[in-house]
């Protein structure tokens, strides 16, 4: 099942996605452009897709005041799907706080500011997606990482459970290794991916396909949950 196409005035859905320049931000907005949805796209790099209802927001996200500056510029939208992430790795005893702080930003307190924002602009029956990942239950040398990932499920199931209310659901989707370039990422060359007992990488067009469902009408009584895409690794 897909996303919906339209809402039931007709018009295009619209969706905010963060992290649209490479990866697994990049393949949803482009899953969402080809089933007919209006994309606000944010990211610091120019995203490699050439579609008239793309409207692309160059912004780091990292930075609070340029993500307030652009937030302001969204009027109205139906689905905010927080995708942009950096990994950062290291073990006991060589842990470097300035990257725990830069991935908490990232993955959790501007995911905070977005929702807090843009939730009065979002209708009944609205959809937030957050991007996790399967290292949130722990995993060796992505101690700051796997911290910041778990948060990130505790706050999408705690606004789940204050926007059920007006039907407006917030989903994790969680993949594990999957076919990025953060998995070539320099900064990560001490850890290695592991491939996953299916014997490929996660691809990124599967982890959108599951969030265009979840921002279907199908998807519609399915909040607060943690779904882990891992090709087998977490069984």
């Amino acid at each position: 099942m897909t996303s919906s196409p339209a809402t039931g005035n007709g018009r295009a859905r619209r969706a905010l996605v963060t992290g649209v320049s490479s990866g697994i931000g990049q393949a949803i907005a482009r899953h969402l452009l080809d089933h007919g949805w209006q994309v606000t796209g944010f990211s610091r790099g120019v995203p490699a897709i050439a579609h008239e209802a793309l409207h692309h927001v160059p912004v780091d996200i990292a930075e609070r005041a340029a993500l307030a500056a652009a937030l302001d510029q969204i009027a109205s939208l139906d689905a905010v799907v927080h995708a942009a992430g950096i990994l950062r790795v290291g073990t006991l005893g060589a842990l470097d706080p300035e990257n725990g702080r830069a991935m908490w930003r990232l993955h959790v307190d501007a995911a905070e500011q977005m929702i807090e924002a843009l939730v009065p602009k979002l209708p009944d029956g609205g959809r937030i997606v957050f991007i996790g990942s399967r290292t949130a239950a722990g995993s060796a040398g992505r101690a700051q990482y796997a911290a910041t990932k778990a948060a990130l499920v505790g706050m999408a199931r705690s606004f789940a459970i204050e926007l059920a209310p007006r039907r407006i659901t917030v989903n994790v989707v969680s993949p594990g290794a999957t076919d990025t370039p953060m998995l070539k990422d320099p900064n990560r060359a001490s850890v290695s991916p592991k491939v996953p007992p299916m014997g490929r990488l996660v691809q990124p067009e599967e982890i959108a396909a599951l969030t265009a469902f979840l921002l279907s009408e199908g998807a519609a009584s399915l909040t607060g949950q943690q779904i882990v895409v891992c090709g087998g690794a977490s069984l």
